[in-house]
């Protein structure tokens, strides 16, 4: 194995957002939110709603404050609206489609969010397996740029 004739740092791409040393800054985690939604192509799927679990990664664009919901993201609301949001909407085939739209209502609803990581699975799906299951990786701009392309196709 040839030894490295430069430093390593210089293969190594800094995190997007990142300046030098500095951290990624401040998040919400939840984990395994489990919310009952109608999901799924199958046609057994359409029978009745099925539980679907979710983790959330939710990054600050800004410092955290008590100074108004602009400046926070309040985790209790965030679970509350999105558990209301999946029990009432209409019947989504993928769960992919799911992940989306709970990325724009976070995004619509939460100032203060700049990214997010949503992981969504339906458990016990498939014998054999713990979970199998989607991830979303978002952020801001990645949502200005979806929405602006979904109305240019209207």
């Amino acid at each position: 194995m040839k030894p490295f004739e430069e430093p390593l740092a210089a293969y190594v791409q800094p995190l997007r957002g990142s300046h030098g040393t500095r951290g990624r800054g401040w998040r919400v985690f939840i984990d395994e939110l489990a919310v009952s939604t109608r999901i799924g192509i199958h046609a057994h799927e359409h029978l009745a709603p099925q539980p679907v679990v979710i983790d959330a990664s939710l990054a600050y664009r800004c410092e955290p404050s008590e100074e108004g919901s602009h400046a926070m993201i309040d985790y209790e609301r965030y679970c509350n609206r999105v558990s209301a949001f999946l029990a009432t909407k209409p019947h989504t085939r993928m769960l992919e489609t799911l992940a989306v739209e709970i990325a724009q209502l976070s995004f619509d609803e939460w100032p203060a969010l700049d990214a997010l990581t949503l992981s969504l699975h339906k458990p016990k799906i498939r014998e054999g397996t713990k979970r199998i299951g989607v991830e979303l990786d978002w952020t801001r701009a990645d949502y200005d740029m979806h929405r602006a392309a979904s109305a240019a196709r209207r």
